[in-house]
């Protein structure tokens, strides 16, 4: 069962990068602009060692049932973000002269991607038994986002951080 739950969760980061790289496109030719793209390079390199860690050592483990569960309960909170965003949503910082989405889960949280990425980064290791690789992630996870929300954040309210 770990090798069907680990390609679902390679599967589904990749078709995230083809309709990320699609709404990117599209918001650049509309006149949008990017802020912060010397992280970027970082981010995806942190989340892609995370990917080949758990598919490193979690291949051959056993899956909890319970943290499965709450696994899939994160995916509904991952199309509920997308289907709010629609063409907006990108992993990059990507600013429009829009109006800031405020409906959805962005009535509820400032980042509500962001807070869907720091539980996937535990629930999904701890899935397979993984404990030390929601560890050690969650803490490259929160140095890259503490940097990641300052930029987003001076991008979209100026005076909120360096950008």
């Amino acid at each position: 069962m770990a090798p069907v739950f680990l390609l679902y969760l390679v599967a589904a980061r990749l078709v995230e990068l083809v309709i990320a790289r699609r709404d990117t496109a599209r918001l650049m030719a509309a006149g949008a602009r990017e802020v912060g793209a010397g992280h970027y390079p970082v981010m995806v390199a942190l989340h892609a060692s995370w990917l080949a860690a758990l598919v490193l050592f979690g291949w051959d483990n056993e899956v909890r049932t319970g943290w499965l569960v709450a696994f899939a309960a994160l995916q509904v909170l991952r199309v509920w973000i997308l289907g709010t965003l629609g063409p907006r949503w990108t992993t990059r910082v990507i600013v429009t002269d829009t109006p800031l989405v405020r409906r959805g889960p962005f009535s509820v949280l400032n980042h509500p991607n962001y807070t869907l990425v720091v539980a996937e980064i535990v629930v999904a290791p701890m899935v397979l038994g993984l404990g030390w690789v929601a560890a050690l992630w969650t803490v490259l996870n929160f140095w890259m986002l503490t940097h990641r929300i300052a930029v987003e954040d001076a991008a979209i309210r100026p005076g909120a951080g360096p950008t």
